[in-house]
């Protein structure tokens, strides 16, 4: 065991985070995204299953993950736009917000097809139970100062 780690956080997610670097991304993904065909593109090549929705996943990685604020021209945190309403906030989206708001960012909503090739770069992807459409991230990896 380890003091102040959150226990959703099993030793393989909090590898693959502690082995990322500035500028890195991750991916926090639903049920109904394509997990395992994205992963073999990313560096870890597979899919790492977190059993929670998506807002409890990110506030879990949130607990030990910087995110990156430093370019404000690279959005650090990205979801996925609804498809044929583009200015439509997802209700996960909404959730999460005030998480990734406490930590000085906000979400920024990308194209469906746009967001898949960005998930592609991700260093890891994290398979979640959530169930609602459009549940879906990547964060930028920041630093600690």
């Amino acid at each position: 065991m380890l003091k102040n780690i959150d226990p959703l956080l099993n030793p393989d997610i909090l590898y693959a985070l502690a082995s990322m670097g500035h500028g890195d991304t991750v991916t926090i993904c639903d049920s109904n995204f394509p997990a395992t065909s994205v992963a073999a593109d990313t560096v870890t090549g597979e899919a790492l299953p977190l059993a929670v929705d998506l807002t409890t996943a990110l506030a879990s990685i949130l607990s030990v993950f910087p995110i990156d604020t430093f370019d404000p021209e690279i959005p650090p945190v990205q979801g996925m736009q609804v498809v044929g309403a583009p200015d439509e906030v997802p209700p996960c989206m909404q959730e999460c917000a005030p998480l990734v708001e406490a930590e000085g960012s906000k979400i920024s909503l990308v194209e469906r097809y746009a967001f898949y090739e960005i998930t592609k770069k991700s260093f890891v992807i994290i398979h979640t139970l959530e169930t609602r459409p459009y549940g879906n991230l990547v964060l930028r990896k920041g630093i600690i100062i």
